[in-house]
């Protein structure tokens, strides 16, 4: 999810709380790419998202992999 250039860093972090509540999702990239972002800004854990999503540390590594593969810090610097 791209945050519009004038919400504060507060109000970013406040729509964390938009994350799946629980791990019966469907988890597209964008989702996956949701939650890597929150654990890498440390708005959630990484045990919190592990408890709350299911996730082994592999299948985190991966979706983690994914998100820096397809640009995921870099192009949010780029929009920043």
């Amino acid at each position: 999810m791209a945050y519009d250039r004038n919400i504060s860093i507060a109000d970013a972090i406040k729509s964390y709380n938009q994350l799946p509540k629980h791990h019966r999702v469907h988890w597209s990239k964008a989702r996956k790419d949701e939650v890597v972002r929150a654990v890498r800004e440390r708005a959630i854990s990484f045990h919190e998202a592990r408890e709350r999503y299911l996730l082994s540390r592999a299948e985190f590594d991966q979706w983690e992999a994914d998100y820096l593969a397809t640009g995921g810090e870099e192009a949010r610097r780029q929009d920043a």
